[in-house]
């Protein structure tokens, strides 16, 4: 259920309709990001409780109740009709600006990340991406550097002055992470880890959230849903492939996902083409799609070596072909009416 507030409604008034939300056994949530104020009502709706919309429409200040069918209430566009943008230091991503975040999967050393992150912004990426926590297939496979990897991330997003956004793998870890980080990201194993999910609710640091490669849609967005009813109202969702019967690629490009995802919640949504065909080869292609589809940024694995990456080498791109790339990106992105700025 929604509350949508007469504009004249005085600050008394919205604050009695919250304390009525709250005597109800409810959580009120104001919508920060629209001119008219915009209560949702957060909890488990009963039979019992089937004529609070009633209720709320005959209190002082309130134009009008809607109830709201859709279970992710607060990433809904019910809620929340315009897109919303997440501000990361002095980039914007959800508006008419493609952000393109490039890096390796793995930080290996200073010398490969701060060599990628000069490349990467000198061809006209906007963020670093780079894994420090690794969640691996084999227990056998390089974990990532942990808190040493960070520092070297850090340092790098302060010498190229690209915010930084890397993986958050445990609750544990997420003192460590923000310290460093400017944007966590929860990997599509943890998607629905909802433990991680709420702790990461209480910071107010950007997430980006990928789709799990066994979830639905609709999935995606109930997790989404746990971070924001934490209070993080900062949200990019990801979507990066998911598994089907076909096995030419290491996933399926769900690229139906970026327009149902646009037309279903005001959140930011991004594509990583890298993981979601796992060969460089394809990389491009679906990165032009994805624009093409409405995607609002890009997640593009580099290395300056492939053939020796610790990790995801098989799908990562040179800094040549990623910078050839970003080109031809502008050009796509320039067809649909945004831009990317080189």
């Amino acid at each position: 259920m929604i509350i949508i507030m007469d504009p004249r409604a005085t600050g008394e008034e919205i604050e009695a309709i919250q304390q009525e939300i709250t005597n109800i056994g409810f959580i009120p949530f104001i919508n920060p990001g629209v001119e008219r104020k915009v209560i949702a009502v957060l909890g488990e709706f009963d039979v019992s409780k089937a004529d609070l919309s009633d209720h709320f429409q005959a209190m002082p200040g309130v134009a009008r109740v809607e109830l709201i069918s859709d279970l992710w209430k607060l990433a809904s566009r019910a809620y929340h009709p315009e897109n919303s943008i997440v501000q990361i230091g002095n980039v914007k991503i959800g508006g008419n600006e493609i952000i393109v975040a490039a890096g390796p999967c793995s930080i290996e050393s200073e010398e490969q990340m701060l060599g990628l992150a000069h490349e990467a912004k000198a061809s006209g990426a906007k963020m670093l991406r780079g894994g420090a926590f690794k969640p691996r297939s084999s227990p056998y496979a390089f974990q990532g550097m942990g808190e040493e990897g960070l520092k070297i991330l850090a340092k790098a997003g302060k010498e190229t002055g690209l915010p930084v956004v890397t993986e958050i793998m445990d609750a544990h870890e997420l003192d460590v992470v923000c310290k460093y980080a400017d944007v966590l990201q929860i990997g599509a194993r943890n998607m629905q880890n909802y433990s991680l999910l709420k702790k990461v609710g209480t910071t107010r640091h950007p997430v980006v959230l990928k789709r799990g490669p066994g979830s639905k849609i609709k999935d995606l967005l109930m997790s989404a849903e746990y971070i924001m009813a934490g209070g993080n109202q900062s949200v990019i969702l990801c979507e990066r492939g998911i598994t089907t019967f076909e096995d030419a690629t290491r996933n399926t490009t769900d690229i139906n996902a970026v327009p149902v995802l646009k037309n279903w919640t005001h959140l930011p949504v991004i594509l990583d083409p890298s993981h979601a065909t796992g060969n460089w080869h394809y990389v491009g292609s679906i990165a032009k799609a994805g624009i093409a589809a409405g995607a609002d940024g890009l997640l593009i694995e580099t290395h300056s070596d492939p053939a020796h990456a610790m990790s995801d080498g098989p799908q990562s791109l040179k800094p040549k072909k990623f910078s050839e790339l970003m080109g031809q990106l502008a050009r796509i992105a320039e067809a649909v009416d945004r831009s990317i700025n080189l």
